[in-house]
């Protein structure tokens, strides 16, 4: 097998959600790039529309939106992509949800809104697309489910996000959880990214960027190419051997604390 062959995604058809901007826009547009025909979900239809516009002069790409913040709203999603394919390789459960707020003061409705998009979300769209994933799956070439954590997930954060640190070690134990289950039709992988550019970490890094920079061996703040990266390598055969697994993505960052 060549190197391309290796690390290739060519013809695989992925859906990957909060794929209109951040993480999950980098993620979508690497493997729109390497060839996949990639549906990016977001809550919001113009972003969606706009995003798989721009990523579809690269290659194909298919806007569908949805909105996992309930049941019902991940329902409909999992339904519309089957509507359209009856396979799927590579699911990317990316959208996700932050709050910050003093530890007195910290609400309930943002406690259930990150915990209820950040984790219940995941495991609810992972459950219902089972089929799809089992139907890609091929023997030594599984389906791959990528879970999108966080080092937040790992080490305790500096601002008070107590609901998303929480929810995204959830998804760093729910990935190992689901891997054992899934296995081997469906490996199930979790990245934990550092600081990248995104609406999410506008703020964070606005404060503390210059520290970030400082703090990270590789002192820089991660870009669109380390995003896509990783992705590529978990959804193609290069990867097909690693399930279980929670990849930091940060520079090294995780591991100075």
């Amino acid at each position: 097998m060549s190197v391309a062959d290796l690390f290739s995604v060519a013809g695989k058809v992925a859906l990957v959600t909060g794929g209109s901007r951040g993480i999950g826009r980098m993620i979508a547009s690497g493997l729109v790039e390497a060839g996949a025909r990639v549906y990016v979900a977001s809550r919001k239809k113009e972003d969606c529309d706009r995003a798989a516009a721009e990523l579809s002069k690269r290659g194909t790409c298919i806007a569908l939106p949805g909105d996992l913040a309930s049941h019902a709203g991940t329902r409909a999603l999992a339904d519309a992509f089957a509507a359209r394919e009856t396979a799927l390789h590579i699911l990317v459960n990316n959208a996700g949800a932050n709050w910050g707020a003093p530890l007195a003061d910290y609400p309930e409705a943002g406690w259930d809104k990150v915990m209820a998009l950040n984790v219940k979300a995941v495991f609810d769209l992972t459950r219902m697309l089972i089929p799809q994933l089992e139907a890609a799956s091929r023997p030594g070439d599984p389906a791959r489910v990528i879970n999108v954590g966080s080092i937040d997930g790992l080490q305790v954060p500096v601002l008070e996000t107590y609901a998303y640190s929480a929810s995204k070690a959830a998804v760093h134990h729910l990935t190992r959880t689901l891997a054992r289950r899934l296995a081997p039709k469906i490996t199930v992988n979790a990245i934990a990214p550092g600081p990248f550019e995104s609406k999410m970490m506008a703020e964070t890094l606005k404060q503390f960027g210059d520290a970030i920079k400082k703090s990270c061996p590789l002192g820089r703040i991660g870009e669109p190419s380390d995003m896509a990266g990783i992705a590529i390598y978990l959804a193609s055969k290069a990867g097909a051997y690693v399930t279980g697994a929670v990849i930091p993505v940060d520079g090294g960052i995780s591991t100075t604390k």
